[in-house]
């Protein structure tokens, strides 16, 4: 006891000079500062900001996924009683399972739109930014993790305004040719997807967003040839349909199930529309990745 009392408070335990000495030498347990300890592709970095995106929209399911079904069965109600009475058929089927393929793909693109442009608008709104910045995430796992997620959530709405089209009288839904169905709402899905990525880096209040909501997204999503073919448009007007690149995912979209569209109606005939919309989300999705990459508006 008195060895133990007369010891000098100030002094540090062996232990512990042994511990810095240890770091002192190099043989220390802990790596070089700055040094990176996750190198590679960080798979489970990627797939906790999936599973957070999935969850963030799956809380209000009700607002997320079944109310865009039943606003999408709203406008088939609407149509088929406005344009569709008589027994009208277009390219060969009634008008309720003409339309109903654009509808689908109209409410799948809308919606990962709205989800990808959100999550990085809200951070910079409320000052959460840094939640996803600090992890040890790369700009490009970033990026997919929030795009995938939308992606998911297009592909939930549309199953759930499939069902709605299905239970809906007098609509057939059928599949002719099923790559067209996963190819072109995939590719839908995720130029929607990176186009709202891109939008909720460029905007900085609500506003911003819903402008590109207002006035691109929508008036491109009605004017596609979702309601109607561009047969019956003028020549200038028809050229216009064709600049628009909503026309060839809704064309493409409904080709796989009718087997006919504005596009044609052969697999070769698609499959150039198909390489397109791929090229087009392959570019759009390296311009994302530059811009979130050169910290525009967001890290400045």
């Amino acid at each position: 006891m008195s060895e133990q009392a007369s010891e000098p408070s100030g002094l540090a335990p062996a232990n512990a000079v042994e511990i810095s000495a240890t770091s002192k030498s190099g043989g220390s347990q802990f790596p070089p500062k700055g040094e990176p300890q996750i190198t590679g592709f960080n798979r489970v970095g990627l797939w906790s900001l999936y599973i957070k995106e999935i969850r963030r929209f799956l809380k209000v399911q009700t607002q997320t996924i079944w109310a865009p079904a039943v606003t999408t069965l709203l406008f088939l109600i609407i149509f088929t009683v406005a344009l569709g009475r008589g027994g009208r058929e277009v390219l060969g089927v009634p008008f309720g399972t003409f339309v109903a393929p654009g509808l689908i793909m109209m409410g799948m693109m809308q919606n990962a739109y709205a989800n990808s442009s959100f999550s990085l608008l809200t951070g910079k709104m409320q000052g959460t930014i840094i939640d996803l910045l600090m992890p040890p995430l790369s700009e490009a796992e970033l990026m997919l993790g929030i795009i995938a997620a939308a992606m998911t959530r297009a592909v939930l709405v549309g199953g759930a305004v499939t069902l709605a089209m299905w239970l809906y009288p007098g609509v057939e839904i059928r599949m002719a040719h099923p790559w067209a169905i996963l190819w072109f709402g995939l590719m839908g899905a995720a130029m929607l997807a990176i186009a709202g990525f891109l939008a909720s880096i460029w905007a900085e209040k609500f506003d911003h967003n819903a402008a590109i909501t207002n006035f691109v997204v929508a008036p491109l999503s009605l004017l596609s040839g979702t309601f109607y073919v561009i047969s019956n448009l003028s020549p200038f007007f028809q050229a216009i349909s064709r600049a628009n690149p909503f026309f060839y995912m809704i064309s493409g979209f409904r080709f796989g199930f009718l087997g006919e569209s504005d596009i044609g109606s052969t697999n070769s005939a698609v499959l150039g529309a198909a390489i397109g919309v791929g090229i087009l989300n392959l570019a759009l999705g390296i311009l994302a990745y530059r811009v979130l990459k050169s910290g525009w508006k967001i890290k400045s």
